[in-house]
């Protein structure tokens, strides 16, 4: 599939009014203030493992328009076991040139510059790349280079695979809190650096170090990668989120690859360009 065919979600779009409730009210953000804690979610996660959750399995497919053709017709243990199911291989379809970039996941995708002091810009918020790793000297790697964010909802697939092959050159877990992903949440906090992160260093074949953080979200306490070390492959699976929608984060550095102009002119019109894993996304320069 082209880019220029892509669906695309505006990024103001109406929240839930729960979410409203939460984040734009005082009531609701001291009721935030609870649940964004990790043992919340963690709590949660503990009801969705047990096998009485499969009762909400059905609402969930029918209250998010889930295809389940493009899934395996399994039985499944729990909600947690729906939740992180398994495509049929031939309903992800993958570029097979290894100069194109290819999106990780199903998941809306923005995509911005890093300025030269490491930062860039979300909705007239600044986010800096060395809040987001903890790392100053790291950041510093990526510095003019771009950051894409891949916004995974809850009826999205929730697994992920690697862009390229390589090697995992280290591994960091950052513990916090546990904010939804949703836009609403950007307006008031700065969610990338409070939210639990794990992100991994690479060093690729085609597209130089990169990184993958994925970003834990509102009920989302488990992020599950399958190594911390060793060599990779791409379009191998590097791991799947846990219950809710939850974001990727890739970093890019400067001059390695060339972003379709689609999904910078969507970002730049305040839209999210909707992805699948394995489409083509960008051209190694």
């Amino acid at each position: 599939m082209l880019i220029k065919d892509y669906e695309t979600i505006d990024i103001s779009s109406k929240d839930s009014l729960t979410l409203r409730f939460l984040y734009n009210t005082l009531m609701g953000r001291m009721f935030l203030n609870i649940l964004v804690r990790p043992f919340v979610s963690v709590f949660f996660g503990l009801i969705m493992d047990g096998s009485f959750s499969r009762l909400f399995i059905k609402g969930f497919i029918k209250r998010n328009n889930i295809d389940m053709n493009e899934y395996e017709d399994v039985k499944y243990s729990s909600f947690n076991d729906f939740f992180s199911r398994e495509a049929k291989k031939e309903n992800r379809h993958f570029t097979d040139n290894k100069n194109d970039l290819i999106s990780p996941c199903d998941s809306k995708l923005t995509v911005y510059q890093i300025d030269t002091e490491s930062i860039f810009q979300i909705k007239n918020s600044a986010y800096d790349v060395e809040s987001l790793l903890n790392n100053k000297q790291l950041a510093d790697e990526f510095t003019d280079g771009v950051c894409l964010i891949f916004r995974l909802t809850p009826s999205d697939y929730h697994r992920y695979c690697y862009i390229d092959d390589g090697e995992i050159l280290s591994v960091q877990k950052i513990k916090g809190k546990l904010h939804t992903v949703r836009p609403i949440s950007l307006q008031r906090y700065n969610i990338y650096k409070l939210n639990s992160r794990e992100y991994t260093v690479m060093q690729t074949a085609n597209f130089g170090k990169i990184i993958q953080m994925e970003v834990g979200a509102l009920f989302v306490g488990r992020i599950k990668n399958q190594t911390a070390s060793g060599f990779f492959e791409r379009r191998k699976e590097k791991g799947m989120f846990e219950f809710g929608g939850s974001t990727i984060v890739i970093l890019l550095q400067k001059d390695k690859i060339a972003i379709d102009e689609t999904i910078w002119n969507n970002t730049r019109l305040d839209k999210e360009t909707v992805v699948k894993m394995g489409y083509k996304i960008g051209v190694k320069l």
